[in-house]
């Protein structure tokens, strides 16, 4: 199914914890696809490294129901936490 997406005509994935039960191998591939797809991707995630992997330009964290907007580069944040 995420095949058909990135490969479809779309611009926008929403994905809810895209690694769930996947072997590194398969998170690395995922990984891999969706950061040279060219539309916009909304990912809900815990898996800091697989977000590390997608680079994204902004995050949108939400520490305790508060949301705060991060704009600088996604490792920064990671190694201040």
């Amino acid at each position: 199914a995420l095949a058909q997406l990135v490969g479809g005509k779309h611009n926008v994935l929403l994905l809810d914890e895209p690694t769930n039960n996947l072997d590194p191998g398969s998170r690395t591939a995922v990984a891999d696809s969706l950061s040279n797809w060219g539309g916009t991707l909304i990912v809900v995630s815990h898996d800091a490294e697989f977000v590390e992997a997608l680079d994204p330009d902004r995050a949108l964290l939400m520490p305790e129901g508060t949301v705060d907007h991060w704009h600088d580069s996604f490792l920064e944040l990671v190694t201040l936490a």
